[in-house]
């Protein structure tokens, strides 16, 4: 009996710690930087105006695909006078990986750029955070 008791105690310990800490990391989000959106895009489907956003990144993820690590990609916030005003996926490219993927310009190290991709189709928003390279692909049109 003192054995369950132990047993149970110790679970239900595991286990506050662990939705502690999942509260504590979900409380926050970082911000990675500024950007500069030169041309209308749609984030999350919606309509966003050119114009320069904070963007932020949230802990949360969308589920996995299949074969696809955890932590690959995230959500990020457009956020403008304070207020979120768009939420939208970001592929997460570390430094050791980024140079096997990418070609051409990268920005610097907490730096970041923006373009309009090939065809006009897509405008990019690549944020390079202590290393580690957000890629934000939007559409231009719905």
């Amino acid at each position: 009996m003192k054995r369950l008791v132990f047993v149970v105690l110790v679970g239900a310990l595991a286990g506050a710690l662990t939705t502690g800490t999942a509260l504590a990391q979900s409380s926050g989000n970082a911000t990675l930087g500024s950007v500069h959106i030169a041309k209308k895009v749609m984030v999350d489907g919606k309509p966003l105006a050119p114009g320069t956003y904070q963007i932020r990144v949230t802990n949360d993820e969308p589920k996995p695909a299949v074969g696809q690590a955890p932590g690959a990609e995230k959500y990020v916030e457009f956020v403008k006078a304070g207020k979120v005003v768009g939420r939208e996926v970001a592929t997460v490219i570390s430094a050791e990986d980024i140079g096997k993927i990418a070609k051409g310009k990268k920005p610097a190290r907490n730096g970041s750029t923006t373009e309009l991709l090939k065809g006009g189709d897509y405008y990019r928003v690549w944020i390079n955070k202590g290393g580690t390279n957000y890629i934000i692909n939007l559409p231009t049109s719905a």
